[in-house]
C-alpha cells in the first residue's frame, strides 16, 4: 500500500488466532534458542485485554492509556504471540478530526520486524475504517527506527505547541503516516 512518503508497507494478510492460548503458555517459547527468527509473521485482532495484559507484562511500568477502540497482536507461524498494538482516536483534540488514529501503545518482545510488521498492519486496518492519517508518539530518546522503517515521519512542532503537560512528564516526538489521497 503506498503512501505519502513514497514507501510501501507489504501487503499482510490477517489471520486467525488460538485464542484458547494465553500469555502464560506462550511466555515458555517467547525467547527459546529453539524459535527461528525467520518465521513467518501473522497479524491478527486480539482482544484488548490480552494486549493490555502483554504490554503490562514486557513493560511494567508503562502507563497505558484508557481509551483504546481495538487492539492488533502479530503471532509467529505457530501462534505464539510476539507483540502487541493498542489503537484508539487521538488523546489529543487537535488531532481528534475523525480522520485520525492514535497508537496508543505497543509493544513487543523483541522479535526481529515485530513491531515494523504490526505498525503495518494497523495502518492497512485504520485504513479499512477510513482513516487518512495513523500518529503515535515516542520519547525524544527513542529514535523511533520502527515508525521509520514502517513509513511513519516525524512531524514538526507549531511554535508554542509542547507535549509535556503534567509535571514529570518525559517529552515526546510525534509521528505521522498518511494517505495521500485523504479528504482534506
Amino acid at each position: 500500500m503506498a503512501h505519502a512518503s513514497g514507501e510501501t508497507c507489504p501487503d499482510y494478510t490477517m489471520g486467525s488466532r488460538n485464542d484458547k492460548k494465553t500469555i502464560a503458555n506462550e511466555r515458555e517459547g517467547l525467547n527459546s534458542p529453539e524459535r527461528p527468527e525467520s518465521q513467518q509473521l501473522v497479524i491478527s485482532p486480539v482482544p484488548i485485554q490480552t494486549a493490555r495484559a502483554f504490554i503490562a507484562w514486557t513493560q511494567p511500568r508503562f502507563a497505558l492509556s484508557a481509551g483504546a477502540a481495538f487492539a492488533l497482536g502479530v503471532q509467529t507461524g505457530d501462534g505464539t504471540l510476539v507483540g502487541v498494538a493498542l489503537i484508539g482516536w487521538p488523546t489529543a483534540w487537535a488531532f481528534d478530526d475523525g480522520d485520525t488514529a492514535e497508537v496508543l501503545a505497543l509493544a513487543t518482545d523483541g522479535t526481529s520486524d515485530a513491531s515494523r510488521t504490526l505498525l503495518c498492519g494497523v495502518w492497512l486496518l485504520v485504513r479499512e475504517l477510513d482513516c487518512w492519517r495513523l500518529i503515535a508518539y515516542t520519547r525524544i530518546d527513542d529514535p523511533g527506527t520502527d515508525l521509520w522503517d514502517a513509513g511513519f515521519r516525524v512531524v514538526p512542532r507549531p511554535i508554542g505547541w509542547h507535549t509535556g503537560s503534567r509535571a514529570g512528564d518525559v517529552a515526546r516526538v510525534l509521528w505521522a503516516i498518511r494517505d495521500a489521497g485523504g479528504r482534506r
